[in-house]
């Protein structure tokens, strides 16, 4: 079986498994686009993703997933689920109680919300064009009207929170922390001037950072992005010699 969905609270989940398991577990947090449903889901979709998990896969990881409410943006309701998948799937599967995370964009303000619930059960965390400020994203976004109304309207949708309110209890929001004693590898993939621009003001915050010495940085040209997941194997294997 290469994998297995099913609902959980409501939303479709999926696992994914690999041929020769080696007993370590990675869940995924998506990015906006992101997706699970009966059948399939957007990282078994998309050509990148599923190179990455198939990488994984390879190595030897079980990978875990869910819908996550679609466009959660970190609200407590996805990171909660997070918490019941995990639960569920260390009492399904044969696996190794402490576990990797890898996130992309969006999906890492619920990741890190998790690692901060689940610290001593996390053992690295990968992070892709990660967004980690909704306010510095929502700050970015204003020269463009369009996205700022969109992601404004998403974000409150995710909260519960009025429109007419939104940008005053979005401004009050928790910042996701990065401080949590976790080997933290950030990956940026260069693909144009958006990404330029979200690359500089994610080093901004990492540099802000106390836990510098445990946050790697990496540069990455979209013609090389197929490498990732040998990149992220070669990472997240380095935690692994402390069962």
């Amino acid at each position: 079986m290469e994998n297995r969905n099913f609902q959980l609270e409501g939303q479709w989940s999926a696992v994914y498994y690999p041929e020769k398991p080696t007993g370590f577990g990675v869940i995924i947090f998506g990015d906006e686009r992101h997706y699970v449903d009966e059948r399939t889901s957007f990282w078994s979709q998309n050509a990148g993703k599923r190179q990455i998990v198939t990488d994984l896969k390879e190595a030897g990881y079980t990978l875990f997933t869910s819908n996550f409410y679609g466009k959660n943006w970190g609200a407590e309701n996805a990171v909660r689920l997070a918490s019941t998948l995990y639960e569920f799937v260390m009492k399904n599967e044969i696996l190794n109680r402490r576990i990797h995370i890898l996130a992309e964009g969006m999906g890492t303000l619920a990741a890190l919300a998790f690692a901060k619930e689940m610290n001593s059960q996390i053992r690295s965390i990968v992070l892709l064009n990660p967004i980690l400020s909704i306010k510095h994203h929502l700050e970015q976004e204003k020269e463009n009207k369009f996205f700022y109304r969109k992601i404004t309207r998403e974000i409150a949708h995710a909260y519960e929170i009025k429109m007419e309110t939104a940008e005053k209890e979005i401004a009050c929001l928790k910042e996701p922390v990065l401080d949590l004693s976790i080997p933290i590898m950030v990956v940026h993939i260069l693909s144009g001037g958006r990404s330029y621009s979200h690359a500089r003001t994610s080093k901004n915050i990492l540099s802000s950072s106390r836990t510098k010495p445990s946050i790697s940085e990496m540069y990455v040209m979209p013609e090389k992005a197929g490498q990732l997941g040998g990149d992220i194997v070669r990472f997240m294997s380095r935690y692994e010699k402390n069962l």
